[in-house]
Order: C-alpha cells, then sequence, then structure tokens
C-alpha cells in the first residue's frame, strides 16, 4: 500500500522554463526555501541529491536526507527518490510545473511512500511534509515573481 503527500497546486504567471530555472537555482534557496534550506547534487540520474532540512519535531537545526535523482526532465519533472537509504521504505518525490500557456504554469509537488514502514512514516511525518511543501509551493511563486520584476 502506498502513502501520498500532495503540495497545494500554485499559479504561476511566468512560463514553465522560468520557473524550472528557479527551481533548480539551489545556491539561493537559503534566500526564499523554507522547507528546503540548502540542495547538493549533479542533477545527474542515479546520483545522490542532498537535501537539508529543518527537523520534523520543530527543534531547532536541521538534517541532511540523501536521495537519487532519477527523472530530470526539464522544464517539466524532477523527480528523486530515497533508494535504499531507509530499509523497509521508499519515498519517491516528485516536482510538476505544468504550462497554461506560454506565460503561466502551475507547480505541485509529492511524495509517495511505499514499503514495510510507509504508513508508519505516513502517520509520523505526513503533516510536516505537507506543510514543508505547502511552503514550498507558495514560496516559489513568490520568488518567481521578485526574480520577474529584477529582470
Amino acid at each position: 500500500m502506498s502513502h501520498l503527500i500532495e503540495s497545494v497546486v500554485v499559479e504561476i504567471d511566468a512560463p514553465a522554463a522560468f520557473v524550472w530555472s528557479v527551481l533548480l537555482d539551489y545556491p539561493s534557496y537559503p534566500q526564499w526555501n523554507p522547507y528546503t534550506m540548502a540542495v547538493s547534487t549533479t542533477l545527474a540520474v542515479d546520483s545522490p541529491i542532498d537535501l537539508t532540512l529543518p527537523k520534523p519535531d520543530g527543534s531547532e537545526g536541521t538534517w541532511v536526507s540523501r536521495e537519487y535523482i532519477r527523472v530530470v526532465d526539464p522544464p517539466r519533472l524532477l523527480r528523486y527518490d530515497t533508494g535504499d537509504t531507509f530499509p523497509g521504505l521508499l519515498g519517491t518525490r516528485d516536482q510538476v510545473i505544468t504550462p497554461l500557456g506560454l506565460e503561466r504554469c502551475s507547480y505541485r509537488t509529492f511524495e509517495t511512500f511505499t514499503g514495510k514502514y510507509a504508513a508508519a512514516v505516513f502517520a509520523a511525518q505526513g503533516e510536516y511534509v505537507k506543510n514543508g511543501f505547502d511552503s514550498v509551493a507558495h514560496a516559489l511563486r513568490a520568488r518567481v515573481a521578485s526574480r520577474l520584476l529584477e529582470a
């Protein structure tokens, strides 16, 4: 059985390719991303992606989730998963940008948990992940708007 956590869908007044470039501008994440403070990756398929996240219990500090790039399909889809990092659990995250015309698109992200411990992780961290995903969606829309003003 799988367990799905989905963000809100935000519509963004910018071309999909521009939103993709902001989404993959990892050095700028500390300036705008409230859920993913840092990212380290080459974006090569099957290579690691290290995500620095706030602690799930709300305490001070961060932790690093090592995952693995599976699909890079600009400007539409970025997929990575936990691989064999956590035996008995696979988390697969998709970040999806959908064109809504030449100058508009939508963004959403979701994660599917499968495996022996999926239900327990979903129960323990589902709200944390959902809140984080929603915060990223809203912050990405705001970041794109501010970057367009700078251009």
